[in-house]
């Protein structure tokens, strides 16, 4: 076996040690079906990582489930992210206080852009929502009040129009 399949088949290997829902066959592919992703958390809000890591250089690749009604609180990312709504009615908001009236459902299928460093709020309307985010690692996530909670619950949670 030549040195570059060799650290092919190692990074597979390793990457599929991170994230034991993954399933690598000998080529390199990776394929993960609904039911094989973990996510980690509470119910009211979890992640799986299904590809790379957040935290180190690279691309990476997030699927971010929220409570219905679940939101985050203002925040920012030190990278641009991608975000696409797989699941139910997501709700995002943009600014640095939550304004339930300026929220923009968005529905599956749906793609967003957080551009680094832009203050944004976001979560699930009225259902279980699930976001799948990509990006660049490292990557932090800033919350705008330290204080806050990470999450919080809207006050009405905007139904689909």
């Amino acid at each position: 076996m030549n040195h570059a399949r060799l650290s092919s088949v190692a990074a597979v290997l390793f990457l599929s040690s991170l994230c034991l829902s993954m399933a690598a066959d000998s080529d390199g592919f990776i394929r993960t079906a609904p039911d094989q992703v973990t996510f980690k958390g509470t119910p009211a809000f979890s992640q799986a990582v299904l590809y790379g890591d957040p935290t180190k250089p690279g691309i990476y690749v997030v699927r971010v489930k929220f409570g219905p009604g679940v939101h985050t609180n203002p925040h920012t990312h030190s990278q641009d992210r991608f975000v696409t709504v797989i699941k139910g009615l997501w709700c995002m908001g943009v600014g640095d206080k939550v304004d339930e009236k300026a929220l923009i459902p968005m529905k599956v299928g749906s793609f967003a852009v957080h551009p680094a460093r832009a203050p944004h709020y976001d979560g699930a309307c009225d259902e279980e929502t699930i976001v799948q985010i990509m990006g660049m690692g490292p990557v932090d996530t800033v919350p705008l009040d330290s204080k806050a909670e990470r999450t919080s619950l809207w006050k009405t949670p905007k139904a689909p129009n």
